[in-house]
């Protein structure tokens, strides 16, 4: 397997609270970053796992989508951040890479895990939301056999599986509350300077790379965040009911 790793400030093993799984790069900083950098402030553990490397995109390298990552990931403060290297538009539902991410989910043994929309205006981001999530039930299942370096790997399944909302809207069954985090949010999205606005850019226009589309995230997050009576915040879907222990946890 071709993928590249970015530790960033633990050991390559050691357990992760919440797994975030992305069919490019940038599809977290994009849409869950700012809870993602709420729960790091709280002490929680947090990893990124990226598929691919974004070849396909019309702007920049494989490889500068790469040191963009690494640059958003220091913002963020999470502790790793993996590139599994599939093929960027091609990637297949299949068990080879279904046991590469049951090897990452036994790896780190998150107690969260949150991946791509289930449908999306790309194609890979709802078939990556269906690879992940498959991937997370049979990582629970002690006779699938993988090993990490050579060693045998226990069974693990996630507590909790969602799903972050992308580019088309999808009704959230909660929302969080990331009005403080709005601006490191837009500080890690335009780490990807190749993909979004810059006004020097010479590289083609796409749907991603107009200032309009940075109002956008913005706007998204406003009408969130109105829905629960705050400024902004991040919605998200899940494929079980959550259950809470009393009323105090709603908002």
């Amino acid at each position: 397997m071709d993928y590249k790793s970015i530790y960033l400030n633990q050991k390559q093993n050691d357990k992760l609270d919440i797994l975030c799984f992305a069919a490019h790069p940038d599809d977290v900083e994009l849409s869950c970053s700012a809870t993602m950098i709420k729960h790091r402030l709280l002490g929680k553990k947090i990893g990124i796992i990226d598929l691919t490397k974004g070849e396909l995109g019309t702007r920049g390298t494989p490889e500068l989508r790469l040191e963009e990552s690494k640059k958003s990931s220091l913002l963020m403060d999470i502790q790793v951040r993996i590139n599994l290297g599939l093929e960027d538009g091609f990637f297949e539902h299949n068990q080879t890479n279904l046991m590469y991410i049951i090897e990452q989910i036994r790896r780190y043994q998150p107690e969260i895990i949150c991946c791509n929309a289930p449908t999306d205006r790309h194609i890979d981001h709802g078939r990556a939301a269906k690879l992940v999530s498959e991937a997370c039930f049979l990582s629970g299942l002690i006779k699938i056999n993988s090993k990490w370096e050579g060693v045998k790997q226990n069974a693990h399944r996630p507590k909790i599986v969602m799903h972050y909302i992308q580019d088309r809207y999808i009704e959230p069954n909660f929302i969080v509350d990331v009005s403080d985090y709005v601006v490191k949010k837009m500080e890690c999205i335009k780490a990807f300077n190749s993909q979004f606005y810059d006004a020097n850019s010479k590289e083609p226009a796409t749907p991603i790379s107009g200032e309009e589309f940075l109002e956008f995230i913005i706007s998204r997050m406003s009408e969130f965040g109105r829905r629960i009576g705050v400024r902004y915040g991040e919605g998200f879907v899940m494929q079980r009911t959550v259950g809470i222990n009393d009323f105090s946890m709603i908002i």
